[in-house]
């Protein structure tokens, strides 16, 4: 009997079970494969995956810069902060849909009203396949309307005009993918 329970105990480690730990299972880093699944993005979205994870200097004239590059594609914008719980919970949904859409779809994130220190440690813990910018005043969370409620998504269309501003986190990745289905087109 001893053995048995040994072996359900090393069972239930092996599968990830952590006690005491509240994070989402996808908060692990993204798969080994995420670098296959976006291997042969057009030129624009690749060049978003080589500063995965990356916190971008440049204010709003570097964000509309890139907004500027990304035109012809839809591009989903996460305004998220280290320090907001509704963000650490709805990161995991951003992680897996970059992932699964960023051959077709933009990504960016915004870091809005945060310390470096802070951002870049959430990241380590929710790494994401495409960079955030550096947003401590809020000049460009003004920029796309999204003041005020964190955290909150901004989809823009191909021509990069806003499409949709959803204000608050997302409850499921279910509902995050069906607005990018529905806005980011």
């Amino acid at each position: 009997m001893p053995s048995l329970l040994l072996f359900a105990l090393v069972a239930a480690l092996a599968a990830g079970c952590e006690s005491g730990t509240s994070e989402p299972e996808s908060a692990a880093p993204p798969r080994p494969d995420a670098r296959a699944a976006l291997a042969g993005a057009p030129a624009p979205l690749a060049a978003l995956h080589r500063q995965s994870n990356e916190l971008l200097d440049g204010g709003v004239d570097a964000f509309d810069k890139r907004l500027a590059e990304l035109k012809g594609y839809p591009v989903v914008v996460n305004l998220w902060g280290s320090w907001c719980p509704p963000c650490r919970a709805e990161f995991p949904y951003f992680q897996g849909q970059a992932i699964k859409r960023g051959k077709q779809v933009a990504f960016l994130g915004v870091d809005g009203d945060d310390t470096d220190s802070a951002a870049a440690d959430f990241l380590e813990d929710f790494p994401v396949a495409y960079p955030s910018y550096k947003d401590p005043g809020l000049e460009i969370a003004a920029a796309m309307k999204a003041v005020g409620v964190f955290p909150a998504t901004v989809f823009y269309d191909r021509k990069g005009e806003i499409a949709h501003l959803k204000q608050g986190g997302y409850a499921n990745e279910r509902e995050l993918a069906a607005d990018i289905k529905r806005y980011a087109r």
